[in-house]
């Protein structure tokens, strides 16, 4: 599986050499200048502004060395031009610095308590997101999950693979929501499949299973906004050795079949309650059945893959985009440049979480070349 963490938005907190040097050469730049221009233009003021930009990026100590060598140049100037006014000016470095040190402090505290946070959202990730083998059987699976928010490693997009007595079964899904509700309302969803699709003999059965797991674990909140607090899912089966593929919709956006450079959209031909409306709009669920065969290469994408937006508030083209891309790719292939593409296209803003599953059937279950085999 390409794992989540690979493929997060490209964001990048670190800092570059210049970046980080920047307190330095601003210092040269300003001793330069208040060295080379008359003492009246009072270049030699602007000092206390290195420290101040040290301390959004170094650690106290080089903050303070650099505030110390800061006092150190404003003498030094002092005594080259007389009457600069050098012991204000002075005084306001050390008092820059001082408070720098403190800010930096600070600083280094938060980003520890965000990495600590961090780390817990990366365990409940692989509590959600577990890691999947790469094929099973015929069938070969790549997993693709982008988190919208700037720090965060795992939001209500949810999906899971499992190989079993009935086939290999797909689960791909969206709460609505964000924040920990809408995680913990993933994890109870993902679990539940877990089990279900190894003991149901088929995916209504399996839907209902879900229906349930999202209904109990809803029912710990208010009643109100209980229709805010739903989920689409799809669900997907596809027989060891059959030329066909059962899909249970949900709700969700339908799946896109690319087979010999054509694009078909895999639409339910009568819809199924979202998870935790049962109640209300009825558990009517229904099967459709899709013919598939060997090279076929099928798309599961949560809403943010077709919501992505350019800057003219255009939605990302799904089904043109699968149609422009070379035949026989490989699942992962074909994500890394999903992932590429809306980044490009979106201009790495992206408004909502997005988790896709790409499935190729494969003529033979023996590994390609290069390819180690993975137990499921």
């Amino acid at each position: 599986m390409i794992k989540p963490g690979r493929l997060r938005l490209g964001r990048r907190h670190g800092r570059g050499p210049l970046t980080l040097l920047s307190p330095v050469i601003l210092t040269v730049v300003i001793a330069s200048l208040a060295y080379v221009t008359p003492p009246e233009v009072a270049f030699s003021r602007l000092l206390p502004a290195a420290p101040a930009l040290a301390a959004a990026m170094w650690p106290v100590l080089p903050t303070v060395l650099l505030g110390t060598v800061c006092l150190l140049l404003m003498i030094g100037l002092g005594i080259v031009f007389p009457g600069l006014g050098t012991w204000w000016t002075a005084a306001g470095i050390a008092a820059v610095t001082v408070a720098a040190a403190y800010g930096s402090h600070i600083r280094l505290r938060r980003e520890q308590t965000l990495l600590q946070v961090r780390l817990v959202a990366d365990a409940a990730q692989q509590v959600v997101l577990s890691p999947m083998p790469r094929r099973f059987g015929c069938v070969e699976i790549e997993a693709l999950y982008l988190a919208a928010a700037a720090e965060a490693s795992i939001g209500g997009d949810f999906y899971e693979v499992v190989d079993t007595k009935y086939g290999v079964r797909l689960l791909i899904g969206d709460v609505r929501g964000k924040g920990l509700p809408a995680v913990g309302s993933a994890a109870a969803m993902v679990n539940s499949f877990r089990e279900a699709a190894y003991d149901e003999a088929d995916l209504v059965n399996i839907a209902r299973r879900l229906e349930a797991s999202s209904t109990r674990y809803n029912a710990a909140f208010p009643p109100e906004g209980m229709m805010e607090r739903f989920a689409t899912a799809l669900l997907a089966e596809i027989p060891h050795g059959a030329g066909r593929m059962g899909i249970l919709n949900c709700g969700h956006p339908p799946p896109l079949l690319l087979n010999r450079g054509e694009v078909r959209a895999l639409e339910p031909t009568a819809p199924s309650p979202p998870l935790n409306l049962a109640e209300l709009i009825g558990d009517h669920y229904s099967i459709d059945t899709f013919g598939v065969a060997p090279g076929d290469l099928l798309l599961l994408y949560t809403d943010g893959v077709a919501e992505a937006r350019d800057r003219d508030g255009e939605f990302f083209p799904v089904a043109d985009w699968l149609r422009r891309q070379t035949p026989g790719r490989r699942p992962g292939e074909l994500l890394n440049a999903l992932h590429h593409d809306l980044l490009r296209f979106s201009r790495g803003h992206l408004n909502d979480d997005i988790a896709a599953l790409a499935v190729r059937l494969r003529t033979s279950p023996q590994p390609l070349d290069g390819e180690r085999d993975q137990p499921a």
